[in-house]
């Protein structure tokens, strides 16, 4: 189509309409690739095509994220920060509620996630367990897979069978999106996960699970995350990897830094492989009472990303995972035991899918990993000590080209001081030099900072001699090769570029000083890194625009792949895509307010659009397009005042029929945690997995029972925060966090040679992540009961959530509700009736231990093409007892301690909120004791940016 044989008068309508079909085009899917790749490698790097790659990937739970419609928001985001590849985790568990039943449609349809990391152009690096850890529920394991016998991870014939089922599941979908087919992205499979038992039965294990998915038509390159095991004989993996959390986890220190490991030496030991960091830290999580993600996101923040990622490429790594770049959210009763739901990991995206200072570090470096091919291919160099002994430089070449890389950091990495030095470096066959050479200036290094000097790097048209700013990024567009260098602001700045004749010089914005050195046939840019400054060469054997600028103009520049040309592009929150037909460059992305947007875009660009709006656009000095898009419309929030509340727990009345219950009758199990003790109270044994859990117990009172011995396990794990509450014939005996108590009875309570009803209500915090000994099979739910003073026998009867492992709402899956009354009578669902509830104002307290639902709906309208992060909020002004989950149209998207914490937000994840209509708020507050109630509830902003994404 063209616009340009339309009528004058119409050609502006003309080319409107164009672009915001190009624009729809750019988020919509892509045909498949036809061709297929190569994947290889040595000792250097993964080879894609005979191409040596430099892997910046970063990990992302889909599963943590129940709406498909924002998986594609996160991958783009990550593609925009420069990451050429997503790690991802295939959780068994999420996709099996039920041995033999598999489900991957809505939420769980992977095939689609996979499609859209092919349209975004992203390579997947899948890791599809059995057993993948996360912190999540039995690290993967399915609920199920508690009750049945064979060791985990290892031959026996009982766990074979099960991880088989699930492998052939799970390999079918993979298989068919692997590159090597040419029709998808898929790049590695990882086989098993931190397994490190290197028995002949663990090598044999490994064995199967490699041959396993080599019969299942996985042709790309196995790896592991299994450190030094299984680099040679039986289960020898293609590729080995390292896990390195150099921070641990500990986010009460977020100031503490711990040293620098070099894997220098690992390095030198991989003679055919690269060095490859399937997880190396990309945050923390965090525990039940701990001080929040935004800690653990100082911890592992732009400073520790600087020296320690650089630090692995100093030690020869090509290929690095961040684990997690987005975390997300344990929605549901996904956690394992200590965890709360958020999962946010104080990674570079947060839960609400919003960029943080990490995110652009990540982008700074991610983009030169991209930009300086050669990184891809480098060997340890010696070099020059630089002249101040507080720093230290780490020098790597490449073998083909000479192009040098020098590392600079404090030789103490945790130093605070600020530093300058002059390095001494190489040029080949120009001898050596000092840098920087002109009189006055300085290599600057902050406390706790690092930075990658490049020399003898020759790129588009250009050699570069040296710089002492670092590189963004370069592209050749239109007739000319542009070049983005920056530096921490208010530092000096020297560049060096080498051409035959002395070229012709302009400086466009900002404050520059040249110098040509003939003899040596170089050019010399002086400058400080102050804003942004543009120089114009002329002369080489194309002109070239160096872009200049500080840490935050750089972290405004955005790269994107159009149709034919590269383009870049400066000013938004976020550049998504480019798309190019003819004179329209068609760019989406997000903006968090009104700015200046400047394209550098390929000749012959004649219109520009930014999603979907014809742009008026202004020609600058430097060639580019000038601009300015708008910012976002406000968005009020509805306030949560008008409540209906009702008593939750109608199992503590001596009058409940709990015929249809199940008895806990069962004499023998093949989990080899029980005890031999009858009766079997785990409730895994009766199929109820996940959440609360209701016992009623029967016995015939004698009139001589004292007391009640109760125990149970709650997977507590990182603290106690599982607990349980007691009642018998409707009188409430107490509470007990850590598992077991004996509560005295009241002789009056009794119904002395009538049925006396004990009702206990326990809450699983989720099942231990296996590691080695099959600990992901302890119980859950009553362990034992004795009465004091009495041997009347007490008959248990259970209740988990409706149906067990047959799913009466298979759209939410096993994860999404426990086994509390109105769950198990819809009145978490948005069509609940609820209209002869009573009426309730929040906060409420109440001295009456036990369950009590609350139910609001409110009303959204976001404005199309906007993306407005939403939260609800919890919050108590004055300390009480309870614990709340919180579901929002009948989605489970929270879990509440009030007198623990440290959440009180939770996130609206879009998909399962209505944008443009009623949304149900349903949260069922469980009072522990004689003070619980609810807190206040409310709506919260937690940003507003118009987007290209719909």
């Amino acid at each position: 189509m063209s616009c340009s044989k339309w009528p004058s008068g119409r050609r502006a309508a003309c080319w409107a309409g164009l672009a915001m079909l190009l624009a729809t085009a750019a988020n919509a899917a892509t045909p498949a690739p036809s061709t297929a790749h190569t994947v290889t490698f040595d000792r250097h790097s993964l080879i894609i095509d005979g191409k040596p790659t430099y892997i910046w990937s970063g990990s992302f739970h889909y599963w943590r994220l129940p709406s498909p419609e924002s998986w594609k928001d996160v991958l783009q985001k990550m593609k925009a920060a420069g990451f050429n590849a997503v790690e991802i985790y295939f959780d068994w568990g999420y996709h099996s509620p039920k041995r033999g039943v598999y489900d991957f449609t809505g939420i769980r349809d992977v095939d689609r996630l996979l499609d859209m990391a092919r349209d975004v152009g992203i390579y997947v690096i899948a890791r599809p367990g059995p057993y993948i850890n996360a912190e999540t529920d039995a690290g993967g394991f399915p609920g199920w897979l508690v009750s049945t016998a064979g060791k985990p991870r290892s031959t026996a014939p009982e766990y074979t069978a099960a991880y088989q089922e699930w492998m052939t599941q799970i390999d079918r979908i993979i298989a068919r999106h692997q590159i090597t087919d040419g029709r998808g992205t898929v790049l590695l499979y990882q086989v098993e996960n931190e397994f490190y038992n290197d028995s002949p039965d663990g090598r044999a294990y490994m064995q199967a699970l490699e041959d396993k998915a080599r019969a299942d038509g996985i042709t790309v390159p196995l790896f592991g995350n299994h450190n030094t095991n299984f680099f040679e004989g039986v289960g020898k993996l293609d590729m080995p990897g390292y896990d390195s959390y150099p921070m641990d986890f500990d986010c009460t220190r977020p100031d503490r830094w711990n040293a620098v490991y070099d894997f220098a030496s690992e390095r030198r030991g991989l003679k055919d492989t690269p060095l490859f960091f399937p997880e190396y830290q990309g945050g923390a999580f965090d525990v039940w009472g701990g001080p929040g993600y935004e800690a653990c996101r100082k911890l592992t923040g732009p400073a520790f990303e600087r020296v320690f990622y650089e630090a692995t490429m100093a030690s020869g790594s090509t290929m690095q995972n961040f684990y997690m770049t987005y975390g997300g959210m344990n929605w549901g009763w996904l956690s394992s035991p200590g965890v709360y739901t958020s999962y946010d990991y104080g990674a570079a995206i947060t839960t609400s899918r919003q960029l943080t200072p990490k995110y652009d570090q990540q982008k700074l470096i991610g983009y030169m990993t991209r930009a300086a091919a050669p990184l891809a291919r480098t060997d340890a160099v010696g070099t020059w000590v630089p002249d101040n002994p507080r720093l230290r430089v780490t020098a790597r070449v490449n073998p083909d080209d000479g192009t040098r890389f020098y590392i600079l950091r404090h030789a103490d990495a945790a130093d605070t001081t600020d530093d300058a030095t002059h390095l001494k470096i190489a040029l080949g066959k120009n001898g050596d030099t000092t840098i920087p050479l002109a009189p006055g200036t300085a290599i600057h290094i902050n406390g706790r900072d690092s930075k990658v000097l490049l020399a003898n790097f020759k790129f588009g048209q250009q050699d570069l001699v040296y710089s002492t700013s670092e590189l963004l990024t370069q592209l050749h567009t239109g007739d000319r090769d542009i070049a983005v260098l920056y530096g921490r602001p208010g530092e000096d700045g020297e560049t060096v570029l080498r051409y035959d004749d002395r070229p012709t010089v302009r400086v466009l914005d900002g404050k520059v000083e040249t110098r040509w050195d003939a003899a040596a046939h170089t050019l010399r840019l002086n400058y400080r890194h102050d804003g942004l400054a543009k120089v114009e060469i002329n002369g080489g054997k194309a002109p070239l625009l160096l872009l200049l600028g500080d840490n935050a103009a750089a972290t405004r520049f955005w790269q994107l792949g159009a149709t034919d040309e590269p383009v870049l592009l400066r000013g938004p929150y976020l550049a998504r895509t480019a798309e190019r037909h003819g004179g329209v460059l068609a760019l989406t992305g997000d903006a968090d307010r009104a700015g200046e947007l400047e394209v550098f875009a390929p000749t012959g660009t004649r219109q520009v659009t930014w999603n979907g709006k014809s742009l008026q656009t202004t020609a600058s000095a430097s060639g580019s397009l000038l601009s300015r898009i708008d910012g976002p419309s406000p968005v009020a929030l509805p306030a949560l005042d008008a409540w209906h509340v009702t008593d939750g727990a109608p199992e503590i009345a001596t009058t409940f029929d709990d015929r249809a219950w199940q008895a806990t009758d069962r004499t023998s199990t093949p989990n080899d945690y029980w005890d031999h003790k009858l009766p079997i109270l785990d409730s895994d044994d009766y199929g109820f997995h996940h959440g609360h859990v209701w016992y009623r117990g029967h016995f015939t009172a004698t009139g001589k029972e004292t007391a009640i011995q109760l125990s149970a396990n709650l997977g507590v794990h990182l603290g106690n925060h599982g607990i349980f509450t007691a009642w018998i014939n409707g009188h409430f005996l107490g509470n007990n966090p850590s598992g077991s108590q004996q509560f005295p009875i009241d002789p009056a309570w009794l119904k002395k040679g009538g049925d006396n009803v004990v009702s206990v209500l326990v809450e699983n915090t989720g099942h231990l992540q296996e590691e080695h000994n099959g600990a992901f099979r302890e119980p859950r739910g009553l362990l034992s009961a004795r009465l004091e003073g009495s041997q009347a026998v007490i008959r248990w009867k259970i209740q988990g959530n409706t149906g067990g492992e047959d799913l009466v709402d298979p759209m939410r899956g096993p994860f999404n509700i426990g086994g509390l009354y109105g769950e198990r009578n819809g009145w978490h669902l948005p069509g609940f009736k609820d209209s002869d509830w009573a009426k309730a104002t929040l906060p409420r307290t109440t001295d009456k231990p036990g369950m009590d639902w609350y139910r609001t709906t409110f009303k959204l309208d976001i404005p199309d093409g906007q993306d407005a992060p939403i939260a609800i909020r919890i919050h108590d002004a004055v300390p009480l007892h309870y614990r709340a989950i919180v579901f929002i149209n009948g989605w489970q998207i929270g879990r509440y301690i009030s007198d623990v914490g440290p959440q009180t937000d939770f996130e609206l994840p879009p998909g399962l909120l209505n944008r443009h209509g009623e949304n149900t708020i349903a949260i069922a507050s469980w009072s522990t004791a004689q003070d619980g109630g609810l807190g206040e509830v409310t709506l919260v902003m937690q940003g507003n940016y118009t987007t290209g994404l719909r």
